[in-house]
């Protein structure tokens, strides 16, 4: 009877992460309005009973790709990043592999994040308080990685922190969004050489 129910458990599991990868991929091309039970029953080859069954409404399956998007995310960029070394190496890494996540197309639609932030940054609601949750995070993580690179004496003890992750941040959001519109990868190479420009600029020397 164990055994049962561990299968049936397993297989929902694997059902649920199915519905979320075509979901996340579909809502960084199109939106987290495009999404709908009934599309994703049509594109997963299942019936609406069935999504339905796993999340309920169209607004917790929207919550639930945005956390799904998060693991993936982190799994890509964050993840591979902690495992360079502590200091500027691991801020450079980190700006580095959200650039390939996005150059590679993990989501069709670019940096999942990227596309459905712009779609919801000026309505109310749960998704904009999720999305805006998950930014805070995100940015609260690179500003981190600067006071480290500042803790290991690589960035100036005078430079803001907040400001530095804003603008290097901001690099990578414009790679992504021009990559993306044009479908020309060469907006990766020219935010690496900004953030790159950027990152000198703040780094301590012998006379500081």
């Amino acid at each position: 009877m164990q055994a049962t129910t561990d299968g049936r458990l397993a297989r929902g599991e694997r059902a649920r992460s199915a519905i979320l990868t075509k979901a996340a991929d579909i809502a960084s091309a199109e939106g987290l309005e495009g999404l709908s039970i009934g599309r994703l029953a049509q594109e997963c080859a299942t019936s609406k009973s069935n999504v339905a069954a796993h999340f309920g409404s169209k607004v917790r399956l929207q919550l639930a790709v945005i956390s799904y998007a998060g693991d993936v995310f982190a799994r890509h960029v964050v993840s591979p990043a902690l495992r360079s070394q502590e200091g500027l190496p691991r801020l450079v890494a980190l700006y580095e592999h959200w650039m390939d996540y996005s150059r590679r197309r993990v989501f069709s639609g670019g940096c999942f994040f990227a596309a459905v932030t712009a779609e919801y940054d000026a309505r109310d609601g749960v998704i904009r308080d999720s999305l805006r949750e998950s930014h805070n995070l995100w940015l609260g993580f690179q500003e981190q990685l600067v006071r480290e690179a500042q803790s290991t004496g690589e960035i100036r003890a005078d430079v803001s922190a907040t400001q530095l992750a804003f603008e290097l941040d901001a690099f990578a959001r414009a790679a992504n969004c021009q990559a993306v519109l044009f479908d020309d990868n060469t907006a990766y190479d020219q935010a690496a050489l900004a953030i790159m420009v950027r990152i000198d600029s703040v780094k301590r020397t012998g006379k500081d």
